[in-house]
């Protein structure tokens, strides 16, 4: 019996964003591993929490990139749109957060 692949090697454009997104998350996640080391060094845990928060979003980011590659081509605009939403809004947080941290850490 054989079983033909229904999975197709991703297109160029579909690359092309994913090697965008990455690269995003890429600077976002250097962003959260220097904030995590220094909340570490002061041990606050409201700060630990809220990069373990943001290290689940990122998870649930990347799981939602990888499973772009077996979505439907009638979905791709779709889960795009809910991808680009998630990463600004991930992105944004992350430097809310390192905004707040770092002055919060100037007052110490």
């Amino acid at each position: 019996m054989t079983t033909s692949s229904t999975q197709e090697k991703p297109s160029a454009t579909l690359k092309a964003y994913e090697d965008k997104i990455a690269a995003q998350m890429q600077d976002a996640k250097a962003k959260l591993e220097q904030i995590e080391a220094k909340a570490k060094d002061k041990t606050a845990q409201a700060e630990i929490a809220t990069v373990n928060s943001l290290k689940m979003a990122k998870q649930n980011i990347d799981r939602k990139l990888k499973d772009l590659k077996t979505t439907h081509d009638t979905h791709v605009a779709r889960a795009k749109a809910s991808i680009d939403a998630d990463v600004a809004a991930f992105k944004a947080s992350v430097n809310d957060f390192a905004a707040k941290f770092k002055t919060s850490s100037a007052k110490k």
